[in-house]
């Protein structure tokens, strides 16, 4: 992986000036492959920061509530100890900030988030008649308060929701309290409230690729407690800029992905499922990932800012996959004054275990079900990893017990 300090004061022909050129390609191809949406931050205000305020200066009992932001063991034993009355009382006043607290029951949490979600969709359905908005402010408030509706579906399980700015969200499919096996789909670029999850192109969306992954973990292991959660709980890059290029986005993303998995049941195994820029997120978070994550599987993958899988100091098994037909691989692979991602996940040379992704078709088809990408994914997330199928001229599955 190539540094700034190697690459020093640039001059044509030299080294350092090739790695200008690539990463100049990098900006050409991002530009011309998809990542180039303007995505609108317009929507209400931050009203979870608000929730969280309300929280931290409220009381219940004459007794201060305990930080939003502390252990989720410390959380958990403390809504243990409410009564049903207090119960129902903080999820009343405080509906946005019992959904995203890590440590709070999980079904407590999708009570929450319903709560705030009936909210939301109130104020969208005022906004829409706001004679203040312009017509593409109405339509924006008109696919928020759909997509709110779509959320609100019976037996959807929203284990998080941030409506502020583009909106932030995560969906739980199985018994997440109870899984034995719990598989996260971390996504990339362009995610927000309104791209969670698509009519069309289903499985390119957040919600379709957890949903193709749970069904296909249960088909291949009927009798095993497993759940995957759809995570677009962080900010992701919008279109070109230096966001997509560069890692800040991805170290923020790392810090609620790390606290979501601790707040996790402490006996469930997990895996991440990482794709595209979601697969920089992982491995920005994989350092400081407890043992109980014991695989991390990326695909369609700019980097993930390390020179080699033992840079990112984690225990996990690294699986990486790539469709022949993936527009990523022409993306130069390197790191230079902050920008890119580093090697190829893919290479030899970086030491991930390599997954056959057959059928993928492209970027954005490695959920789709059918594919051998899916297939695998799911035989890592219920532990079957000695029956995957490896990508060609690889053993990855060398070494497993």
């Amino acid at each position: 992986m190539t540094s700034f300090s190697e690459l020093g004061s640039p001059s044509p022909g030299s080294a350092a000036w090739r790695a200008l050129l690539a990463l100049a390609v990098v900006f050409v191809l991002l530009a011309t492959t998809g990542w180039t949406a303007v995505r609108s931050h317009r929507g209400a205000p931050d009203a979870l920061s608000a929730s969280l305020d309300a929280w931290r200066h409220g009381s219940l009992g004459g007794r201060a509530l305990p930080d939003p932001y502390g252990s989720p063991r410390v959380l958990g034993r403390w809504f243990d100890s409410l009564t049903r009355t207090q119960t129902d009382r903080v999820v009343r006043r405080y509906p946005l900030a019992v959904g995203n607290l890590n440590g709070a029951p999980v079904a407590l949490r999708y009570r929450a988030n319903r709560a705030a979600l009936f909210k939301a969709r109130a104020e969208e359905r005022k906004r829409i008649h706001d004679p203040r908005l312009t017509p593409l402010g109405r339509s924006d408030a008109t696919r928020r308060m759909h997509r709110y509706e779509d959320l609100l579906g019976a037996g959807r399980q929203i284990l998080s929701f941030d409506p502020s700015g583009a909106g932030r969200a995560a969906e739980v499919f199985g018994d997440l309290a109870h899984a034995n096996r719990v598989s996260i789909v971390v996504p990339g670029v362009d995610t927000d409230m309104l791209t969670f999850q698509k009519t069309e192109r289903p499985y390119t969306a957040t919600v379709g690729m957890a949903r193709a992954l749970y069904d296909n973990e249960r088909s291949d292991a009927p009798d095993t407690k497993t759940a995957v959660i759809a995570w677009a709980d962080y900010t992701s890059p919008a279109g070109i800029g230096m966001d997509a290029a560069t890692g800040k986005l991805a170290a923020e993303g790392a810090v609620r992905l790390r606290a979501l998995v601790d707040a996790l049941p402490a006996l469930s195994r997990v895996s991440l499922m990482c794709h595209s820029y979601g697969s920089v997120v992982c491995g920005v978070a994989a350092r400081d990932l407890p043992p109980k994550v014991t695989d991390i599987a990326v695909a369609g993958s700019p980097g993930m800012r390390a020179g080699h899988v033992s840079d990112l100091g984690t225990s996990a098994r690294v699986w990486a996959m790539r469709d022949s037909g993936d527009w990523i691989e022409d993306i130069p692979h390197l790191e230079f004054g902050g920008l890119g991602h580093g090697a190829d996940p893919v290479s030899s040379g970086f030491g991930a275990r390599v997954l056959a992704a057959d059928g993928a078709d492209g970027h954005a088809g490695y959920f789709e079900p059918g594919t051998t990408s899916l297939d695998n994914f799911a035989r890592v997330g219920i532990g079957a990893v000695q029956s995957v199928s490896c990508g060609d001229g690889d053993d990855c599955t060398a070494g497993l017990r």
